[in-house]
């Protein structure tokens, strides 16, 4: 009913033992998988509840009183025999050990929150198909416990104990997400936090820590450090009450504690060094059976591994001997801020990362993101991260694979996991191979795997290995499993790339054969709904003063109204006839300016800068005039020292200025409303009729609107109900709904590309094929090529959609790759002047294709 911590000293019951081997039952169990979880003990009985609040000799002793002998044997038998095969995970100075096995591991990082559980398999499973051993997610506190307990228990003496109100439900079922990847055979790292940052809401944490009574975040604070605490701990307890540790035979093999507190402990002096010890050993007491890891925190004590985040990883050095180097994020892309440039990495560059990480050591590495997913509900942080949390991921945020990247990364993984064995057998040695180049080697007895590496960002090199000539383009690394062969270039994509399209979904369409094609979607009448202006709520609050946003509202709103009134004679000095100047300076992030209930301008922040000073004139009439500010934020603060301080909202001056005076409003009485009366109404939901909408085709127009995306799962079969609340004005039959969908499949492979990686059987095998070779498959299974749209072998350029011919072009391209890819779902089609003749001699030809599938 609690966790052990907030039971008195004396009622605290030991940790459970977490390396026990569970007892066979005959009738049982399947050999367990590899990476493989579910389990954990299946008990089937039930105490009472005050148990758990007794001393550990009584609880047992009640359980004797209340189970017969036999029964009571019965039971500890079946809870022992439930979970699958336990794992020991441990590591040495080269790598994570598992069950005494050294392993190169690649993971990627999915959030469970950015996604809907019936996405999550199919993620999953594209993950594994694109050669990741290991899924790393974040844990949210602020959507599992939304709200601190308020109720309570009571125990047997009378003493009154809180209960916590925690929710993993849905998309907050981390539980169920952690047991989707390990059916898909794959480990977890957990990264507990709670600090996540994650360009989420206030960092994950939630709003409600704040007003706890003396409390500072991330330090010495003994407020901070029991909810830390406890809410941790409940994470662990739940994960071991699955059996989800691998220690329990699941799949979370690492577990983070704190998130990238180094970047920012100097701010908080000795107590921030006092907390991270603190919050190590915190960890470390929970008896996960696990290593924990501390990311960007180059102190971090022992056992605790300091892991690396970045674009690049390569000359990082963990902070002992005895610890592995590990990756914990290397940025697959960039968030996307509203009003910023979309994110991109290339694909090269990002395989170029990974293979240098390897080559200098490392064992372990994580693309954040692998899936980015949507900054679904209010989880946007910042301010201004919007929706799309896309970040250029090799899973973009429709669950589509991103190629080339996807693909290129595949390969990358294969070719590192062909030199495994030596990889995990020795310590790498180095070898200048000139100027900005050179070699590493891992040798072990019969095993050699080598890694050769450009490093000049502009000019190719050729360079002497072991007796032999290789080019290294520029900004590239060439992997040899066997120290002969080159298996795979980082800057050489063998990879298809696959064109993505929005395709609207609102008005039906005429394919190319003639028949009619009816809309997946189509759009009824709009209804609107006015909102209206100021005060309308009977719990609006009035006190002198202008109070911060997010201190009033905690976050239950976006918005919140500042509502005043002034009278006007006519000879007011801050009057210019009628006119008077208005100032409203704001931390942001939002501001619209009412004057007597007309609007009167509107102002915005960015992700650089949230500040926000306005000022217009206004025109004011004698009497009583009113003034209506509506503050909106965009998601909080969610990182840097003390980020859960910084504020929101109209904090002023506000001031009426004229040419011989000026009336400051800061300290005037100002009434506040959180909230608009449509979100008191529930206008989003409806399940509930409201007198508000109006049906009609002449609903108001204003300006073009954004387009929204709405996760499949989230809409039903037949009709559906879009509620939007367009803040400045706008035209609803702008807005089109549109899936996005593959169009072309396309690839470009030269004479000078390795040949597929697939050729290569073990770091020892080859087998026999000729050079390098074009591979298109169709993204959709039952789905074949139906037509070649551009072929060309010689000297083409372009990209995918826009390809040309150059200078240099067989005129037999466009027959041989029609007679090999037509009608198939996939094909390979070699790169040889032997299948296409040579249109000229003596040039390193490449082979471009663009297909399309149906």
């Amino acid at each position: 009913l609690a966790s052990g911590h907030l039971l008195p000293a004396a009622l605290t019951p030991p940790p459970a033992a977490t390396n026990t081997r569970a007892l066979p039952l005959a009738s049982t169990p399947n050999a367990p998988r590899p990476g493989g979880g579910g389990g954990g003990a299946l008990c089937l009985f039930s105490l009472p509840s005050f148990l758990p609040l007794l001393p550990r000799r009584a609880a047992m002793a009640a359980t004797a009183l209340l189970l017969p002998a036999a029964a009571a044997a019965a039971v500890l038998l079946l809870c022992l025999a439930g979970g699958s095969r336990a794992t020991n995970v441990t590591y040495d100075h080269r790598a994570l050990v598992i069950d005494g096995v050294r392993r190169v591991l690649i993971s990627g990082s999915i959030h469970y929150p950015r996604s809907t559980p019936d996405m999550w398999p199919g993620l999953i499973q594209k993950a594994k198909d694109g050669g990741l051993d290991v899924i790393e997610t974040y844990v949210f506190w602020d959507i599992h416990e939304p709200v601190r307990g308020q109720a309570c228990i009571i125990t047997l003496t009378g003493k009154r104990l809180p209960t916590w109100q925690y929710d993993f439900e849905g998309r907050k079922d981390l539980a169920a997400f952690v047991k989707a990847v390990a059916d898909a055979g794959l480990y977890v790292h957990l990264r507990i936090g709670p600090y996540v940052c994650a360009e989420w809401n206030y960092g994950g944490f939630p709003l409600w820590l704040h007003f706890i009574p003396g409390v500072k975040f991330r330090t010495d604070n003994e407020p901070f450090k029991a909810e830390m605490q406890r809410f941790t701990t409940k994470v662990v307890d739940t994960m071991k009450g699955a059996g989800l540790y691998a220690s329990q035979g699941g799949p979370i093999i690492l577990s983070q504690i704190e998130n990238e507190y180094g970047n920012i402990d100097a701010a908080y002096g000795a107590p921030g060094k006092a907390y991270m010890r603190w919050a190590a050993g915190m960890a470390v007491s929970l008896d996960t059976g696990v290593p924990w890891v501390m990311c960007q925190q180059a102190d971090a004590p022992d056992p605790l591994i300091n892991t690396c985040n970045g674009f690049y990883c390569d000359q990082f050095t963990p902070n002992s001997a005895a610890k592995p180097k590990m990756w914990t994020e290397n940025w697959s892309g960039w968030f996307l801020s509203f009003g910023g440039a979309v994110p991109y990495r290339p694909a090269e560059d990002l395989a170029f990362s990974v293979a240098r990480f390897y080559q200098r050591g490392g064992t372990f590495q994580n693309y954040y993101m692998y899936h980015g997913g949507t900054n679904l509900d209010r989880s946007s942080g910042g301010p201004f991260i919007a929706t799309s949390y896309d970040y250029d991921a090799p899973i973009d945020e429709y669950g589509l694979v991103r190629q080339p990247k996807w693909g290129h990364l595949r390969d990358v993984h294969k070719a590192i996991k062909l030199c495994e064995p030596a990889l995990i057998a020795t310590d790498p040695s180095y070898i200048s191979l000139g100027q900005n180049a050179e070699a590493a080697v891992y040798k072990a007895g019969s095993v050699c795997a080598a890694f050769l590496a450009n490093i000049d960002g502009q000019s190719d090199k050729t360079v002497t290995f072991n007796g032999k000539m290789y080019n290294l383009p520029a900004w590239s690394v060439s992997i040899l499993p066997d120290c002969k062969n080159v298996v795979l270039n980082t800057a050489q994509i063998n990879s298809q790339v696959m064109s993505s399209e929005m395709r609207y979904l609102e008005s039906s369409t005429v394919a190319s054969d003639g028949s009619f094609t009816t809309p997946e979607l189509t759009v009824s009448g709009w209804s609107y709904a006015i909102e209206p202006v100021g005060i309308t709520k009977d719990n609006s609050l009035t006190k002198p003063g202008l109070m911060d946003q997010i201190n009033t509202t905690a976050d239950a709103s976006d918005f919140l109204w500042y509502s005043t009134s002034i009278i006007v004679k006519g000879d007011e000095p801050y009057l210019n006839g009628s006119q008077s100047s208005l100032l409203v300076n704001s931390l942001g992030h939002v501001l619209q300016v009412y004057i007597n209930g007309k609007i009167a301008g509107s102002a915005k922040g960015s992700a650089s800068s949230s500040l926000i000073s306005w000022q217009k004139p206004i025109t004011l009439v004698p009497g009583k005039n009113k003034i209506d500010l509506l503050s909106a934020t965009v998601g909080l603060s969610n990182y840097g020292a003390f980020f859960d301080l910084v504020g929101a909202g109209i904090t002023g001056p506000v001031k009426l200025s004229g040419a011989n005076g000026a009336l400051d409003l800061s300290s005037a009485q100002w009434t506040y409303q959180i909230g608009l009366k449509g979100e008191d109404l529930h206008l989003y939901d409806p399940s509930e009729a409201s007198p508000e909408w109006v049906s009609s085709n002449a609903y108001p127009i204003n300006q073009p609107l954004i387009w929204y995306h709405v996760p499949r799962s989230f809409l039903q079969p037949g009709s559906n109900d879009l509620v939007l609340f367009e803040q400045f004005g706008g035209d609803p039959s702008k807005i089109s709904f549109v899936t996005r969908q593959t169009g072309s499949v396309c690839a470009q492979v030269s004479e000078a590309h390795p040949a597929q990686i697939d050729s290569w059987i073990s770091s020892q095998q080859k087998m026999q094929r000729s050079g390098p070779a074009l591979r298109l498959e169709c993204p959709k299974e039952g789905q074949v090529i139906g037509s070649i749209k551009f072929a060309s072998f010689g000297t083409p350029s372009g990209t995918c959609g826009s390809y040309s011919h150059g200078e240099c072009s067989s005129t037999q391209a466009l027959s041989v790759v029609q007679e090999a890819c037509i009608g198939v779902s996939s094909c390979s089609v070699p790169v040889s002047s032997n299948y296409f003749g040579d249109p000229c001699t003596g040039v390193t030809k490449s082979l471009a294709v663009e297909a399309a599938c149906s």
